[in-house]
């Protein structure tokens, strides 16, 4: 018998069991014969008792120990994956010779911790700011540029960097509120247009300072720009400063063309100040750098996007589906609106998603019988993933607040 003592508890094991598997730790053990090599093998030895000595868990070893006598690896359910596959690895013994639905259950609890792990990593990536203050020790004007770093990026810093984060987010909403009240037909006197310009010049003012603030206290110029709050930050600035230079050259074609063709230029010009206009809605992108709720949004689209990919597939089949359906049984009805399958696909879409607005309707029985079965199927279909979403989107928001209140 061999006698080895793993953690302090005793165990002996038959040289002939481990001869069975030689290039298991124990089987290299018992076949060799230089004590030089058993020494290498194990952590201490004991002459008195002649026991080799292993510095490992004991609890774990049972099933090791069991393993050499019965041939056959178990694994326990509360056992730890990455704990037990360290042990065995040390040990020399190979997953496959577990039993197949143990075997199962461990890898699918194994990948679970590992994606637990991985989105445990992106969340602090995700809260974790792409440079530290530690980045500006001995760099060209190394203490001002973390001053205005910390008012910035670190609202947590003081009370001047809490009140920043609070007038971004302040004007962000004053900016969206002002684009909207300038569709106002009320809005569109001599009046309305001076408040909301001057409105509009105020916030442009406001994130041109904040984006220069960040690109100061930028350590890295290239990270600066691939950083994507920062691409948000460019975009609500950039209309602005678009709309002054067409505006100019608007006028700058008004007095220097006196042809028929000047007025289909401007025209063209103010189709695209009009589109330029338009791009400050995505000022309101901006509040997800101070909102826990956004980015948590933001983040469980991101990992689910594989469960949105496959609801957007079945939308789309469905869309399809029903569209034929329906087209094929209505398109004999005389006055039908189903004249085509993609005419067909705005009902089918509107029905799935069980909206209904009752702008085209089925007319025969045969058609609404397909009308049923579609707004069945996209109640199913919208069921199934609000769960999955709904519980991942408040688990990440709960570990980003929690990580939030911990700084």
């Amino acid at each position: 018998l061999l006698n080895i003592n793993v953690g302090g508890k005793s165990f002996q094991i038959a040289y002939k069991v481990l001869a069975q598997y030689p290039i298991t730790r124990l089987g290299k053990l018992a076949l060799y014969t230089d004590p030089a090599k058993k020494l290498q093998l194990c952590d201490d030895y004991l002459v008195q008792k002649n026991e080799y000595f292993f510095d490992r868990d004991p609890s774990i070893f049972h099933y090791i120990f069991h393993f050499y006598r019965s041939g056959v690896l178990w694994m326990m359910e509360e056992m730890c994956p990455s704990n037990f596959v360290e042990e065995i690895e040390y040990w020399g013994i190979h997953l496959k010779y577990s039993q197949r639905c143990c075997r199962i259950l461990f890898e699918e609890k194994q990948d679970e911790l590992n994606e637990y792990l991985k989105i445990e990593k992106e969340l602090e990536a995700e809260l974790e700011p792409l440079e530290s203050g530690a980045q500006f020790d001995g760099k060209f004007l190394g203490p001002f540029r973390k001053m205005v770093w910390n008012l910035i990026e670190n609202p947590y810093s003081s009370v001047p960097a809490k009140i920043i984060a609070v007038m971004s987010s302040f004007f962000v909403l004053i900016s969206i509120v002002g684009m909207t009240l300038s569709t106002v037909e009320e809005m569109k006197n001599k009046t309305g247009k001076l408040w909301m310009e001057q409105m509009e010049m105020i916030c442009a003012i406001f994130f041109t300072s904040e984006y220069l603030m960040r690109l100061i206290s930028s350590s890295s110029f290239k990270n600066f720009l691939r950083a994507a709050f920062n691409a948000i930050d460019l975009v609500a600035i950039l209309p602005f400063y678009i709309q002054i230079l067409f505006e100019n050259l608007e006028d700058g074609d008004t007095q220097y063309h006196e042809e028929l063709h000047k007025v289909e230029n401007v025209s063209k010009l103010g189709k695209v100040l009009k589109l330029i206009k338009l791009m400050r809605i995505f000022r309101i992108l901006k509040l997800a750098r101070h909102s826990t709720g956004l980015r948590a949004f933001s983040f469980t689209m991101r990992q689910c996007y594989q469960q949105v990919c496959c609801l957007l597939l079945f939308i789309a089949m469905g869309v399809f589906t029903f569209s034929a359906l329906i087209h094929s049984v209505e398109h004999d009805v005389p006055g039908t609106d189903f004249t085509s399958i993609p005419y067909a696909w705005w009902w089918a879409a509107v029905s799935l998603s069980t909206v209904g607005y009752g702008d085209t309707v089925p007319d025969t029985i045969l058609g609404r019988m397909v009308a049923f079965v579609c707004i069945s199927f996209g109640i199913i279909l919208n069921g199934m993933p609000i769960s999955i979403l709904y519980n991942k989107f408040s688990d990440y928001y709960a570990k980003l607040k929690a990580h939030e209140m911990s700084q």
